[in-house]
Parts: C-alpha cells; sequence; structure tokens
C-alpha cells in the first residue's frame, strides 16, 4: 500500500468509532462516489458537469477536527479513488500516479477549504479528460505509447522505441501513423508540453527545469513548441492557470 493510503487510513482510525456513530446524519452512498468513478473510468466528458452538480445524498465523515486538516484528508482520499478509477480506465499506471502525486502535494500547500475543493474538482475533470483522450490502440503501439510516456525525460527516437516492441523502425513509423494519426515526432512534443503543462501548474519548478527535465535541447525551443501545441509561452500558461486557484 502507498504511503498515502496509509496516512489516510490512520487518519480515519484516528476517529474513534464512538465519535462517528454520534453523527446523526449519514455518510453519502457509495452510489454517488461510484457514479464519479464511473465518468472517469469511461472518460465520459459529457457527463462532468451534471455529476458535478448532483446534491450530496449525506454527509462526509469526520477525518479531523480540525476543518482544513479534514478537508485535505478528503482531497487524499479522493484523490486515490479518482486515480484507481483512471487506470481501470487504461490510463497508464506512471501517468496516473504522477497525477496523484501532484494533486496530492498542490493540496497540502492550500491554505483553505475553498481552495481544496476547487482542486478537488480540477482532478476530477483533468482525469475524466485524460482517460477520454487515451484511445486504446493495437498491441504494439499500446507498447510504444507506454515506452513513451515512461520515456519522456530521456532521448525518445523511433529506432529505441521499435526496439523495446520489436518492430522494425520502418514498420512501426507506418502502423503509429495510421494508428495514432501523426508521426511518432510529433505524438512526443506534444506529449511532453502535456507534462510540462502539469508541472507548470503543479510545481514551483523553473521554466529551465522543465525544459531540462523533459528533453528539450533548450529553453528557447521548449517555449516555442509549447506555443505552437497551447498559443501561449510557458509562463502565461503558469499565470493563467495559477490564478484560477487562488
Amino acid at each position: 500500500m502507498r504511503k498515502r493510503e496509509t496516512d489516510f487510513l490512520e487518519a480515519y482510525r484516528g476517529y474513534s468509532l464512538f465519535e462517528r456513530r454520534e453523527l446523526v446524519q449519514p455518510h453519502m452512498s457509495y452510489a454517488y462516489e461510484k457514479e464519479k468513478c464511473r465518468v472517469i473510468r469511461e472518460g465520459r466528458v459529457d457527463l462532468m458537469d451534471s455529476v458535478t452538480r448532483m446534491p450530496p445524498d449525506g454527509t462526509e465523515g469526520v477525518l479531523s477536527k480540525n476543518a482544513l486538516r479534514h478537508q485535505k484528508n478528503m482531497l487524499i482520499a479522493a484523490i486515490t479513488i479518482f486515480t484507481r478509477s483512471a487506470m481501470d480506465g487504461g490510463l497508464p499506471e506512471e501517468l496516473a500516479y504522477a497525477m496523484s502525486d501532484s494533486y496530492i502535494l498542490k493540496g497540502e500547500e492550500c491554505t483553505s477549504v475553498e481552495e481544496l475543493n476547487r482542486l478537488s474538482d480540477r482532478a476530477f475533470r483533468e482525469y475524466t479528460y485524460a482517460v477520454a483522450g487515451n484511445r486504446h490502440y493495437s498491441g504494439k503501439i499500446e507498447e510504444a505509447l507506454h515506452y513513451i510516456t515512461i520515456h519522456l525525460h530521456e532521448k525518445v527516437t523511433l529506432e529505441k522505441v521499435a526496439e523495446a516492441v520489436g518492430l522494425s523502425a520502418c514498420h512501426l513509423s507506418r502502423i503509429f501513423k495510421k494508428e495514432v494519426g501523426t508521426s511518432m515526432v510529433d505524438y512526443v512534443q506534444k506529449e511532453r508540453v502535456e507534462a510540462a503543462k502539469h508541472m507548470l501548474v503543479n510545481s514551483d519548478e523553473t521554466l529551465a527545469a522543465i525544459s531540462q527535465y523533459l528533453y528539450f535541447s533548450t529553453q528557447s525551443y521548449f517555449i516555442r513548441i509549447f506555443k505552437k501545441y497551447t498559443g501561449v509561452t510557458p509562463g502565461q500558461y503558469r499565470r493563467s492557470h495559477s490564478l484560477e486557484l487562488l
């Protein structure tokens, strides 16, 4: 069991059974939680708003007598559930856990219940979008995409990926373009930009550090490629999305 899940369970056990029984209002039903999980697992972007607007059919359990700590523990619990639902929906494990770690770290930095609620809603939506964008491909292409996902911080070449999945570079290039709809070079660039977007919002790393970590040759090249796919510079993207959490 991962440490954050252990911490969550300990926080729950720390609130006595007697005290929990004294709460006269019922906990939220499993059906309410299950509906959110289904939306993430199936990548149902079309249902996100309706599920978010659903009135809770009970109250949250109490995970701390301190309101802010309670909400942080609730965020950890929600992110754990979202992560598992996303992986059940086909999101690569490495990406799902990377998102989870970032949300929980960001949650620990929040200073209000309202800020934590906004972060939880954002995580629900981003996990859903991530699953929706994770199309299903043939076995070899799935292997290639998985290889790319976990090697974005290294040099990724057609030859390296082809060797990893047991195909010739020529054959992989042909079926990759046919199934994914873009060249491997363009796909790797887009995935690095997506990873950069996540790091810009959920970490304090400098543009230079992010550029270097994601294996862009120079910071200026990173900025150019980022703007190519998003329409804004990394700095502009970070500033605009930081305001959303204020």
